[in-house]
């Protein structure tokens, strides 16, 4: 076991060399490439940070809000949510503030507040829109770019029969186009899955009104 190891450890060091010398292959337009995945990252965790159900409004808020409903009313959930400061609380407490007016100038304002909130937690996607439309097309690029110094080569230095000559233009080439997109796919995904968290927040909401004006009803009728 022991004489095995050192031949691992070369192998590893040879691996992470080999990386860092693919990424210096690839050329100067692996540089914005870089960056749109620094940018890339940075959006991610920010929107994991801000879309986490905490922020959001956990279950465990909602089940706390309707208790707060059946045993105060509505003016002990409306001290409920402005003290949880969530994203469901701020749609909720629009429409507490109104629970006095017509039940559809209710529904409009949580509507409102429920559309503005939406369009907060939608803000920050659109640099990974950007990142994963931007970063295979850098990469397509250097595809392009590597192949014409790969025929330059041919046409100028007479490379053909010279596969040596022709490596340096088509490594680029391909280094170019896979770390292109190897920074979009998951960027795509992420997008999708921030869009998707999005989009439970709002039925989420909606489930979470009909149930609360459910519970007041009948509060409103005894009174």
């Amino acid at each position: 076991m022991t004489a095995l190891t050192p031949p691992v450890q070369e192998q590893t060091s040879e691996n992470l060399g080999s990386i860092f010398d693919m990424i210096i292959d690839g050329g100067p337009l692996m540089i914005p490439i870089g960056l749109c995945s620094i940018v890339a990252l940075a959006y991610v965790v920010e929107r994991t940070v801000r879309l986490s159900p905490a922020a959001l409004g956990s279950r465990g808020f909602q089940r706390d809000l309707l208790r707060e409903v059946e045993s105060g009313g509505v003016a002990k959930a409306l001290d409920f949510c402005e003290r949880a400061k969530n994203s469901l609380s701020r749609v909720l407490a629009a429409g507490f503030k109104r629970a006095d007016a017509p039940t559809l100038e209710m529904e409009k304002a949580v509507e409102d507040a429920g559309a503005r909130e939406v369009r907060k937690l939608s803000a920050n996607l659109r640099p990974l829109v950007v990142v994963g439309m931007i970063a295979p097309l850098l990469g397509l690029l250097g595809t392009v770019w590597g192949m014409i110094q790969a025929f330059q080569n041919i046409a100028l230095r007479d490379a053909i029969g010279k596969p040596e000559l022709l490596a340096a233009g088509i490594s680029q080439a391909l280094i170019t186009t896979a770390a292109g997109l190897a920074v979009a796919i998951p960027t795509q995904a992420a997008y999708y899955y921030f869009r998707a968290r999005i989009d439970r927040f709002v039925r989420q909401t909606e489930t979470l009104f009909v149930d609360v004006t459910e519970a007041v009803a009948p509060r409103g009728k005894a009174a």
